[in-house]
């Protein structure tokens, strides 16, 4: 069986990883690693570890049979959907979460943008950056609010924007959502008052107002923020009259 790995260029215990694509035939390391992978699931990187045991941390794949299963099923990828799976690559991805953490996450994306998240996670994971949990949203319902509500970050889903009939770049797999319980969606009026915010929690509510700065709040001095923008990027934080502190999009 063939798989394209994306290595991407990481130090970790003294190993130096990369950035290339190569197409490799499924080894016993690459095997054991995908027994071993769960979403969700905690890990230790041990001293030492091999260079392909690390790059197999970080991969994409097109969408398996498994993974459409729960997609449709999820209600993330409708019958309507324009976009075909083929389109679409699963990547397997690992962050620290709150507690510092190594788990196991995941994400559909766009394949024009699957080595750019690649790299994006690459680059948080190495500097630490707590994401609090990643994984399809199918997971939860494909119901945005309930998603956020859990603090999930997440790409794909096949959905109008927010309070309009529009699609939104989630459906087309062209934006990521990063710990929206602590960068919710806000819309204010022309005064700055906040008139809705997403997802509808008092802990979101906390976070609207972005002075002073708290615990994993996304802002131009964030990691986050200047890890996407430097792969291209554009922050829903910076818009006016709405601002989604959690979103990034892609839109060339």
């Amino acid at each position: 069986m063939k798989r394209l790995i994306l290595i991407a260029s990481i130090m970790l215990g003294g190993l130096t990883i990369s950035q290339a694509y190569r197409q490799t035939e499924t080894t016993h390391i690459e095997k054991q690693q995908e027994q071993e992978w769960q979403r969700g699931q905690t890990i230790t990187l041990r001293p030492g570890q091999s260079t392909d045991e690390l790059a197999a941390l970080f991969a994409i794949t097109p969408i398996d049979e498994a993974t459409e299963k729960r997609m449709r099923e999820g209600g993330s990828y409708k019958d309507e959907c324009p976009i075909p799976l083929a389109d679409l690559r699963y990547l397997h991805l690992v962050h620290y979460d709150y507690n510092g953490r190594i788990v196991c996450g995941e994400m559909v994306c766009h394949k024009i943008i699957a080595q750019k998240l690649i790299d994006v996670f690459t680059e948080l994971f190495l500097a630490h950056y707590p994401i609090a949990s990643i994984r399809l949203i199918d997971d939860f319902g494909a119901n945005d609010e309930v998603s956020m509500s859990h603090n999930n970050s997440s790409c794909f889903c096949y959905r109008a924007v927010t309070g309009g009939k529009t699609l939104s770049r989630h459906a087309r797999g062209l934006a990521v959502d990063i710990n929206p319980l602590h960068n919710p969606y806000v819309k204010i009026n022309a005064q700055g008052g906040i008139l809705k915010v997403e997802p509808n929690t008092p802990e979101a509510k906390a976070y609207a107002k972005r002075t002073p700065r708290k615990a994993h709040m996304i802002d131009h001095s964030d990691a986050c923020y200047k890890a996407f923008t430097q792969q291209g990027f554009f922050w829903g934080g910076a818009w006016r009259t709405i601002k989604d502190y959690q979103h990034f999009e892609w839109k060339r």
